[in-house]
């Protein structure tokens, strides 16, 4: 029987963060490393362990933005969740940002690289360096982003229609929240979609601080 992808083989155990950023540069847990720019990794904007955020946020994975820069949430959605963060009172410097999968599936259309979403196997096979992350961090909260990332952490049953905004207690894991990802916003058809879109989204956000303080 053909054995499933895993980056397993390839995780530092119990690497510091910075270990684990060097590291996924020479995964090759999954197929996908073959048509990536590089791993993109979860960073934080605090420097100092003193300040480590103890707010983790997870994505699907990188863009196309983000496989050219080599850091996550740098294109359009990043953007877009920085002035949700900021509209919600969350300092971007206080929350750490990863994706679900570190190397990016794209899809040619023309000249253009488009998203082409990961299959589970591809999720799974990436999990470990999501485990790793949250090992080292150790965040009081996951929040995260959209259906790929919810259900790496909480499970192919799990439903962000269903859960979103509550917290999900889980063993193994800190508190998680799901909410959408910031990409379904920008994709929504008309203007007043995308106003009521991104309205709830930063409604979502702003019951972290509650979360956190408990």
């Amino acid at each position: 029987m053909k054995k499933s992808p895993n980056a397993e083989p390839f995780v530092p155990e119990h690497g510091t963060l910075a270990v684990l950023r060097n590291a996924v540069q020479q995964c090759r847990g999954c197929d996908l490393y073959r048509d990536a720019t590089q791993a993109v990794f979860g960073e934080a904007q605090a420097q100092s362990s003193k300040d480590r955020p103890s707010l983790m946020m997870v994505g699907e994975q990188p863009g196309d933005r983000e496989d050219i820069e080599g850091r996550p949430f740098v294109g359009p959605a990043g953007k877009l969740l920085d002035k949700c963060l900021e509209e919600a009172g969350i300092p971007r410097s206080e929350v750490y940002i990863t994706n679900a999968v570190k190397h990016f599936k794209w899809e040619p259309r023309g000249k253009r690289r488009l998203h082409k979403k990961p299959t589970p196997t591809e999720v799974r096979a990436c999990r470990p360096w999501l485990d790793a992350e949250i090992e080292a961090l150790d965040p009081k909260l996951i929040v995260c982003l959209g259906s790929t990332a919810s259900q790496a952490l909480l499970g192919s049953d799990f439903r962000v229609t269903r859960e979103r905004g509550k917290p999900i207690e889980r063993h193994g894991l800190p508190t998680v929240i799901a909410t959408v990802h910031p990409s379904s916003i920008l994709r929504a058809r008309t203007d007043e979609d995308r106003h009521k879109e991104k309205a709830n989204f930063i409604a979502d956000l702003k019951k972290v601080p509650e979360y956190l303080e408990k």
